[in-house]
């Protein structure tokens, strides 16, 4: 599994695309920061870490669409199944290099935290909450994004329907308030991913929000690795 992540990776910087996705997020973390935060000249970062919900809704499919489609693009798919490792490694080695990826990109928001208690004590506490639930969210939405890139071959296909779902992820809460049916309503509700993180940005971690986002996590890794259980034995 270690040499499985070191590649992966290694690879985001050895093309483009890792150099793109942090551009990306430092660009418009650093807007985000200095037009809510800095000119309104307030220590929370609460509407920041909001605002980054959207950005990871588009940014990481770009991520994730080449961590199984390149393989199947490039013919070496067949060499990696028939490797002598699980097939939860190879999952996970890919897995824990696309998170390694987010994480860098994230890191930036303590120092956002370090520049504001330069001009007043943030709320530390806070802080490190949404922190915790931006890794998670991260985390969650990584593990959608590689599903789609093991099934198909195509990276735009894998980055557009990881995005898609991430829209739709987006939209539960306001498809839930225009519902009239309770039980749908209360499915929608259970399932949504903006009102667990938006706990977590105003300091409150809870258990049940944390297991939701790491049993997202772990369903999607497990729907990857059975999409490379049934080709492996077909």
């Amino acid at each position: 599994m270690l040499a499985i992540m070191k590649r992966e990776f290694s690879s985001y910087f050895l093309s483009a695309i890792g150099y793109i996705i942090l551009s990306v997020f430092y660009v418009f973390g650093g807007f985000y920061f200095y037009a809510i935060s800095l000119l309104n000249n307030t220590t929370s970062l609460t509407y920041v870490f909001n605002s980054l919900f959207v950005i990871l809704i588009f940014l990481i499919p770009i991520l994730t669409m080449r961590l199984f489609s390149e393989e199947k693009k490039q013919k070496t798919e067949q060499a990696l199944l028939t490797a002598p490792v699980n097939l939860w490694e190879i999952v996970l080695g890919k897995y824990v290099a696309a998170l390694l990826m987010f994480l860098i990109c994230i890191v930036v928001t303590i120092f956002y935290a370090i520049t504001i208690s330069f001009f007043n004590m943030p709320s530390w506490s806070t802080i490190f909450g949404s922190f915790i639930g931006l890794f998670l969210l991260g985390a969650s939405l990584i593990s959608i994004g590689m599903f789609f890139s093991s099934i198909t071959e195509n990276q735009i296909i894998a980055a557009v329907s990881a995005i898609a779902v991430g829209v739709f992820i987006l939209l539960i809460d306001s498809i839930s308030q225009s519902m009239s049916i309770s039980f749908i309503r209360n499915i929608l509700n259970s399932v949504s991913f903006m009102s667990r993180y938006n706990n977590f940005n105003v300091g409150v971690i809870n258990l049940t929000d944390v297991v939701f986002f790491i049993s997202v996590c772990f369903i999607f890794n497990f729907l990857t690795i059975r999409v490379f259980e049934k080709k492996r034995w077909s």
